[in-house]
């Protein structure tokens, strides 16, 4: 019954996204020619000459978000997540866009119909059409995402789970899932073997039975979901569970107990047949690097362009307030591990670090100068690193690279800590955003880098990006 409630509502996020773009045109078009908002200064197209490319937009908009990832329905997704998923979803359809009317116009329009101007499409309403269709689409799933919270924390259509193990992971899971009440999870109990040894369960959810009574429970609790978090030791059993659950159709997930040993995600590989599981595997390869590189490019070299001006001024502020040279070059270790060498607007004194070594920084830290308290309370000592980026040392996201003589102390006391090497370091991160920078945490920061870099997508980063400019003038810990 879940199941196809979820692939009817799945239907109607493609038949309302395509409706939904549909209108956006219709009303990018509207605004652009119709309003006088805007000023047009090369005449009016006919509206029929837009209501010719509907049909495509209809088309094009749920593939865009098929490619994006949005009808992947998920309980766990944030309104934030949910935001840029739609506006990077808009953004591919109006590259489809562009790119199909171009086609159809060069292979299969007459001469005629090509002068008269058929299938032109307004790059005004092209930018009006992402604006509109993220609003209506995101809009729409907001409102679908409230009336189902709602539901949930009425009790209305929950999914009932049953969890196999009632270890430390399992509960673990239980305290997720009642933690979490607007994804819409009921706990109905656990399974174990140690049933008679801990019959009291955990949290008020009973043990229901042995693993072995898995079969008769799944149909007589009505259960849409099984969590299997057996031990290690136990994991022979899982094939068992696995069958059950088939015959009743009920949905498994599998939470292995590797934690001590996966940090980030475990991919599926093949070698001439053979399955082969790829311990701490990354999204961010092939296609997505190359993505991600491409955002790089685009955006630092916007930037040193735009802020060249403030750029030059700061250089001369550091040449006059203090002696010593304008940028600060020091080494610090990126992807895999190889060293490079970061650029930093210099906001210490000359030789800060001559008598002491390498240290942190600290609040009120003596060695910086006046100028440089500024430029460190405000991010602007990083703006060379736009230069990096330009490079390729870095990217604009990723974790904070860090110098190789605090990395040999880390990999050490943190044996996660080199897994955050597994992606390109970046001027902003998830941690940074979230405040663990500087002197803080660095158990708390690898955890927030680990998340980044196994949750990679186009839009987190475009997240991590708009929060460091949100955030970027009240972080506490920018000494």
């Amino acid at each position: 019954m879940v199941k196809r409630f979820a692939r009817l509502l799945v239907a109607l996020h493609v038949v309302s996204d395509a409706v939904l773009g549909m209108a956006a045109f219709v009303l990018a078009y509207v605004v652009r020619f119709d309003t006088g908002l805007i000023p047009v200064t090369r005449g009016f197209p006919p509206f029929q000459q837009y209501l010719n490319v509907l049909p495509l937009i209809g088309l094009v908009v749920p593939i865009a978000f098929q490619i994006h990832g949005m009808y992947r329905l998920r309980r766990h997704r944030s309104r934030v997540d949910d935001f840029f998923g739609v506006f990077v979803g808009s953004v591919i359809a109006v590259v489809l866009g562009i790119v199909s009317t171009l086609y159809v116009q060069t292979y299969f329009l007459p001469p005629e119909l090509k002068e008269r101007g058929a299938f032109e499409v307004s790059q005004v309403v092209w930018a009006l059409f992402l604006l509109l269709n993220t609003l209506l689409c995101y809009g729409v799933r907001e409102l679908v995402r409230e009336v189902f919270e709602r539901r949930w924390r009425a009790g209305i259509g929950l999914k009932r789970v049953l969890i196999a193990g009632s270890g430390d992971l399992g509960r673990l899971v239980a305290d997720k899932a009642l933690q979490h009440r607007e994804l819409g999870y009921r706990v109905v109990g656990f399974l174990d073997d140690r049933a008679e040894q801990d019959h009291l369960g955990y949290r008020g959810l009973p043990l229901l039975g042995t693993l072995g009574d898995v079969g008769d429970l799944l149909h007589r609790e009505q259960i849409d979901l099984l969590y299997i978090t057996l031990p290690l030791e136990e994991h022979v059993k899982m094939l068992s569970l696995i069958e059950a659950a088939a015959r009743e159709c009920v949905e498994v997930k599998v939470v292995p107990d590797l934690l001590q040993f996966i940090a980030l995600k475990a991919g599926l590989e093949d070698l001439d047949g053979v399955p082969i599981i790829s311990v701490n595997d990354v999204p961010l390869h092939g296609m997505n690097s190359a993505l991600k590189r491409v955002i790089d490019v685009g955006l630092s070299a916007a930037a040193l362009a735009t802020l060249s001006a403030p750029m030059a001024a700061i250089a001369l502020l550091v040449r006059y307030s203090s002696p010593g040279p304008v940028l600060y070059r020091q080494e610090r270790m990126g992807l895999d591990g190889r060293p490079f060498t970061v650029y930093k607007f210099r906001s210490m004194h000359n030789q800060a670090e001559a008598d002491t070594g390498p240290v942190w920084a600290r609040d009120n830290d003596p060695r910086r100068t006046l100028l440089g308290s500024w430029l460190r309370r405000f991010n602007l000592d990083e703006l060379p690193q736009l230069w990096n980026v330009l490079r390729g040392d870095m990217s604009l996201v990723g974790p904070r690279p860090e110098r190789p003589y605090f990395v040999e102390k880390f990999k050490h006391r943190f044996p996660q800590y080199m897994l955050r090497h597994k992606v390109k370091a970046g001027m902003t991160g998830w941690a940074q955003v979230n405040g663990w920078r500087g002197n803080t945490s660095i158990e708390k920061r690898i955890e927030f880098d680990l998340y980044y870099i196994e949750n990679w997508s186009v839009a987190l980063d475009f997240r991590i990006l708009w929060l460091t400019v949100v955030r970027g003038l009240f972080q506490t810990h920018a000494y």
